[in-house]
């Protein structure tokens, strides 16, 4: 495995497997990665010939009250969970190699980044969109992949790779979760032990409603308010709603088409996001 810290050098190491039409899987990450990251990286290792981690935490998709100073930082470990899990190359540059000096353009995402996560942090999926893309553009992956408890991320970054014609495939792998069902995050390092029983709220919320809906509940309105009665516990419900697998827009009853039920709450000072795909059978 190799480490590289700048554009320059990951060019000129991908370039043979980029001549020889070799197969390269790209897994961007914020580091402090977990299970859900290792998923993401043995997906992309079944399928692809080379695998890029990226490693950066990208300051421009955090608000000015957000955590980027304090987000959870362990290059060390990730780097042996790298090597351990087989990846190629861990890319890990320095913020001035993503952002040099007077940077200035960046991706504007549309209407998919407005709902959910875009009302409560302007300008957090601009910030994505553009590192993201500038990823694409410094890796030249085939694939990318990402996991699908950031459902919103993903939904933006497939618009974004079609409307800019990049040829790259977007594959969203399923949420990975703790045995108590807590979707996997490196946020969860910021939890109590008392937090993280009040945070087990929102996953029994989540699957109480995709229980009633595989029990035939077709009603937008039920199947929110049953997953609502177990979020009573949690600090901050920020929202909860259900929407169209592709546009985001608020479902409508009877649901018959995929839709996915997500949610964002605070647990303590924690803000945790989650969501269960409901997908109707023909």
């Amino acid at each position: 495995m190799q480490t590289i810290t700048t554009v320059a050098e990951l060019r000129r190491a991908l370039a043979d497997a980029h001549r020889a039409d070799k197969r390269v899987g790209l897994v961007p990450t914020m580091g402090y990665l977990h299970d859900g990251h290792l998923a993401l990286i043995e997906a992309s290792r079944a399928q692809c010939d080379v695998t890029v981690v990226s490693i950066f935490v990208n300051p421009t998709q955090f608000g000015p009250r957000e955590d980027l100073s304090t987000y959870p930082r362990d290059f060390q470990r990730d780097e042996k969970l790298c090597r351990d899990a087989g990846v190629t190359i861990v890319f890990a540059p320095v913020s001035q190699e993503i952002y040099p000096a007077q940077f200035e353009t960046f991706v504007e995402p549309g209407e998919l980044a407005k709902p959910l996560c875009g009302a409560f942090r302007p300008g957090h999926f601009r910030g994505v969109a553009t590192v993201v893309c500038k990823l694409f553009n410094m890796v030249q992956p085939d694939v990318a992949f990402f996991g699908q408890k950031d459902f919103q991320q993903c939904a933006v970054v497939r618009r974004m790779a079609i409307d800019l014609n990049l040829p790259i495939e977007i594959v969203t792998v399923p949420t990975v979760r703790e045995a108590d069902r807590l979707a996997m995050s490196s946020r969860n390092r910021y939890l109590s032990e008392e937090d993280r029983g009040q945070a087990l709220a929102i996953s029994r919320g989540l699957f109480a409603a995709a229980e009633a809906f595989g029990l035939g509940e077709r009603n937008v309105d039920k199947l929110v308010a049953i997953a609502k009665r177990h979020l009573e516990t949690v600090d901050q419900l920020q929202y909860l709603e259900l929407v169209d697998g592709d546009t985001l827009k608020p479902a409508s009853s009877p649901l018959h088409r995929p839709a996915a039920l997500c949610v964002a709450a605070y647990v303590g000072s924690t803000r945790l996001i989650d969501n269960v795909i409901l997908q109707p059978t023909p």
